[in-house]
């Protein structure tokens, strides 16, 4: 059955990740046995990349920055963080993200499943237990289980089997021993990708006060993304970035990079860039990926003075977060194009993420699917049950007059029942995209026997959603 769906799996593309995306032609003779090449490529409109708030550009002011960070520091880092890979650039990106987050300090590494698997090592071990949420990422899974420390699962984003699993664990102590923990660390994800579900961090927070344990949130798919500011799900949920005691998040996905960051009070970040595997023995972050960081971030933070044109010496004062960077914050050469630097074009990108994904949810729901996560989130999964409809459904996107890229997910990614469609929105998409994956869905879901869920109200057309598109994308 797999090789049989293959065909929905591993599609070359070429070009920028962008609203669209030139997708290499392919045919199959044997059953995609093999796959063959024919030459020719398809424009198709994306809906299958993480590119939440549209930086992913190969021109516009933070090109241009990458651009010239080539021209001054060339391509890579050509050592590790401990020899001599750390240079000025990571140290600016570093403090940049720090503000950014709202702590006191922050570490950057050159991948982001390495963050994790590199440095929970350095922050659990023996003796210590993790209580993780079942449906953690992969590399969360694969940095605990190297750390030598216990670890405990508990249902989905429920609170209450966390709170049984909490007064079992510390009642109970080490195997055997039953001494107490030297250290209980609580493993959430602040959006989960293929759920599109998001963390409840008030209640987190008010366990956290009662039970004493310390939070580390993964923020890979929230930073960005999430919240009036982008800052991630503390953002969203208008709570302290202090009162959680690790954030990490990456940079693949709204900041158009790569790589990932941890976050948390300068002792604790101090002693990770000493003892994270990472630091040691994996090349630093080349220059002209920090350089679309900061030019991406700085962009949606905004530059002191950038919006009214004033001097810089007058207006570079002190961070206040979530507010505008200071301009000795960055690098003196970087000049941003005046609507990056005041932060307009970010704020604009952050409303047309929130509208975009907000009425793809409730459309999708009004017009009869079963759809997972959060109405707030850019990740949009559609349940497709059967995996027999998973390539069907593909091609169908992909046969039409403007043809659509997905992401289809099966087994293992899920359970095998719950095969879905990953559509990940962006500010990059216009009202008039979403309008047509919207209509795509409708036909192909009448055609597949995919809509069988029960919207309160009643369902609607998907005319009636694309003229009511205002009404459902701010709900």
């Amino acid at each position: 059955m797999k090789m049989r769906m293959d065909e929905c799996f591993s599609q070359p593309t070429t070009g920028v990740a962008g609203r669209t995306i030139l997708v290499l032609d392919r045919i199959s003779p044997d059953y995609n046995n093999t796959q063959i090449l024919t030459g020719t490529r398809t424009r198709a409109l994306n809906v299958s990349s993480y590119n939440y708030l549209g930086f992913a550009q190969g021109s516009g002011g933070c090109a241009d920055a990458v651009e010239e960070a080539i021209k001054r520091y060339n391509i890579g880092a050509l050592g590790s963080r401990l020899e001599s890979g750390a240079g000025e650039l990571l140290y600016k990106a570093e403090a940049l993200v720090a503000k950014f987050v709202g702590k006191e300090d922050a570490l950057i590494s050159s991948m982001g499943f390495a963050t994790n698997s590199t440095y929970i090592p350095a922050l659990v071990s023996k003796g210590c237990l993790v209580i993780s949420d079942e449906y953690n990422h992969a590399s969360i899974r694969f940095g605990v289980r190297i750390s030598g420390a216990e670890v405990r699962l508990f249902k989905h984003n429920d609170m209450k089997s966390l709170e049984s699993l909490l007064r079992e664990v510390i009642s109970q102590g080490q195997p055997k021993i039953h001494r107490p923990w030297k250290k209980i660390l609580v493993v959430v994800e602040g959006l989960y990708s293929m759920e599109g579900t998001m963390a409840d961090i008030p209640t987190l927070l008010e366990l956290k006060k009662k039970y004493k344990f310390y939070l580390y949130v993964d923020e890979a798919h929230s930073i960005g993304a999430l919240g009036p500011h982008g800052r991630g799900v503390a953002d969203f949920f208008g709570v302290d970035p202090r009162s959680i005691d690790i954030l990490m998040g990456t940079f693949t996905k709204s900041f158009g990079a790569a790589g990932g960051y941890i976050a948390g009070d300068k002792t604790l970040i101090d002693r990770l860039r000493v003892y994270g595997h990472a630091s040691p023995y994996a090349e630093a972050m080349p220059p002209p990926v920090i350089m679309q960081i900061i030019a991406s971030m700085a962009s949606i933070m905004g530059i002191q003075g950038a919006a009214d044109g004033s001097v810089k010496a007058i207006t570079d004062g002190e961070y206040h977060h979530p507010g505008p960077v200071p301009p000795s914050a960055l690098p003196g050469w970087l000049h941003l194009p005046p609507a990056l630097a005041s932060g307009a074009e970010g704020n604009e990108r952050l409303r047309r993420l929130a509208f975009n994904a907000r009425y793809m949810h409730t459309a999708l729901r009004k017009l009869g699917f079963i759809t997972y996560g959060h109405p707030a989130s850019p990740i949009v999964p559609l349940l497709l049950f059967n995996p027999g409809k998973m390539n069907l459904f593909r091609y169908m996107m992909r046969a039409r007059v403007l043809p659509i890229v997905i992401v289809v997910v099966a087994y293992p990614a899920t359970s095998l029942l719950t095969g879905r469609v990953r559509f990940c929105v962006s500010a990059a998409h216009t009202k008039e995209d979403i309008d047509t994956v919207l209509r795509a869905c409708d036909e192909i879901g009448e055609v597949l026997d995919l809509k069988h869920g029960r919207p309160a109200g009643g369902r609607w057309t998907v005319e009636e959603c694309v003229l009511r598109a205002k009404e459902l994308g701010c709900i």
